[in-house]
């Protein structure tokens, strides 16, 4: 198998995308001339590819800070979250003031859970399993693996539970007002 940075000749999928980001490049030159970004919000959300943040609330390039990940999971030990975390609370440039755990219907990611938690209790057998573990668990210990809807909303309460809990906003919360919303 070989790789390379951009095939040759491009894909027609590839193309589009070049196309259309050099398109947004033109319409947005501006975006990066700014010294640096100011969101107010910092958005927890579902990788899902039909739920972009800035596409779903109508907002422009800049106003959202977004930490996406399959069926918007908080985990606390989690390094790339915790990083996003740090980097929107703490840093004298950002500074967000609300935090939005955001889940959607349909969730693949909390779906995955629910069958899961039907099954028979066994180890995770790749990545995705183990990092949907702690909701498949959740799914179990609850009784909620048969039911994707209050599995959903279960979800965001613990995703926003397990940001609350964060040392990082405990820290933060010792200097200002930082709001959680889920």
């Amino acid at each position: 198998m070989t790789s390379t940075f951009l095939p040759s000749p491009p894909s027609k999928i590839l193309s589009d995308l070049l196309n259309r980001n050099e398109k947004w490049t033109e319409a947005n030159s501006g975006l990066f001339l700014q010294e640096t970004q100011s969101p107010k919000v910092l958005w927890i959300g579902c990788a899902d590819s039909r739920v972009p943040e800035s596409v779903i609330t109508n907002f422009e390039p800049g106003m959202i800070f977004t930490h996406r990940n399959i069926a918007n999971q908080f985990h606390a030990d989690d390094d790339n979250a915790i990083s996003v975390l740090i980097y929107a609370v703490e840093n004298p440039k950002m500074r967000v003031d609300h935090i939005i755990v955001v889940g959607h219907t349909r969730c693949g990611g909390v779906e995955a859970c629910c069958k899961a938690a039907q099954a028979d209790d066994s180890p995770p057998a790749n990545a995705l399993q183990r990092w949907l573990a702690p909701l498949t668990e959740f799914a179990r210990n609850n009784g909620l693996g048969g039911d994707l809807s209050a599995l959903l909303e279960a979800n965001v309460r613990m995703q926003v539970d397990n940001v609350l809990k964060s040392e990082v906003l405990e820290r933060e919360w010792g200097i200002r007002d930082v709001h959680v919303h889920g």
